[in-house]
């Protein structure tokens, strides 16, 4: 017989509550503007589009309401968790404000180094990037320092899923690190392009950490016993290594 672990952070405290909220509004966002991609059209490529604050919205959304979840099952103190969650919240609305600004200015929101407005919302853009993976890699150090808690194949799953979300914040900062390489150099056309070959892996890597605990999660409500659930999840995590290693390869081929 399966037993339901209850998870002593899954009362909400206050920050649960503002981050849960907060990346509702941020998915919200993400689908409002594909009803503006709807109505107004425009191309679903390119540094100018509609697809960026909405795949921006949906990802910053569920992201953060991951980690809020996710976290709850990590030994780390209540305070400091309050205060990365907060500051990441933070970060997450920015990230997504700035981007979805431009995109109603009709410009690039990354890489964009015009005029001097535009600059300081690209150079602030990867500002918060460098804060969003000090922040993850904070929660990635703790979970791998400390077995997280949680029901069956949990711990595993957290500790995966940060794992993963490792490989998304390397690919993330090589796309931009070679955005601004290219644009200081005077490509700037080409720096729009060159991020291109990595999207597919930052994509498929950084939700590693809300698929593989929403599973844990999902096969502890069944009556599969502790060494099945295991099993399962050591399967799911190299069927998801498998698929970040396909992304990999794409970009090399």
């Amino acid at each position: 017989m399966a037993t339901t672990h209850v998870n002593p952070v899954a009362v909400r405290r206050p920050v649960d509550r503002l981050c849960y909220t907060v990346g509702a509004a941020l998915v919200a966002s993400g689908l409002a503007h594909l009803v503006v991609f709807a109505v107004d059209g425009g191309p679903l490529s390119g540094p100018v589009s509609w697809r960026k604050p909405i795949t921006f919205g949906l990802s910053f959304g569920l992201t953060l309401m991951a980690i809020t979840w996710v976290t709850s099952y990590l030994r780390i103190g209540a305070r400091l968790r309050a205060v990365l969650l907060a500051v990441f919240a933070v970060d997450c609305v920015l990230e997504v404000a700035g981007i979805t600004l431009q995109a109603w200015r009709k410009v690039p929101s990354h890489l964009d180094m015009e005029t001097a407005f535009d600059s300081a919302v690209s150079m602030s853009l990867a500002v918060g990037g460098g804060i969003l993976v000090a922040l993850l890699t904070s929660f990635a150090v703790v979970s791998f320092r400390n077995p997280p808690s949680g029901p069956a194949g949990m711990p595993l799953a957290v500790r995966a899923g940060f794992a993963v979300l490792l490989v998304a914040l390397a690919s993330g900062a090589a796309m931009i690190a070679r955005g601004v390489f290219l644009t200081r150099t005077g490509h700037q056309e080409a720096a729009y392009h060159s991020t291109a070959a990595l999207k597919p892996l930052h994509g498929v890597s950084l939700h590693a950490v809300l698929v593989l605990p929403a599973l844990a999660w999902l096969m502890s409500r069944t009556t599969w016993s502790e060494r099945r659930r295991t099993h399962i999840m050591y399967v799911a995590c190299g069927c998801y290594a498998a698929a970040v290693l396909a992304s990999a390869l794409w970009v090399v081929v």
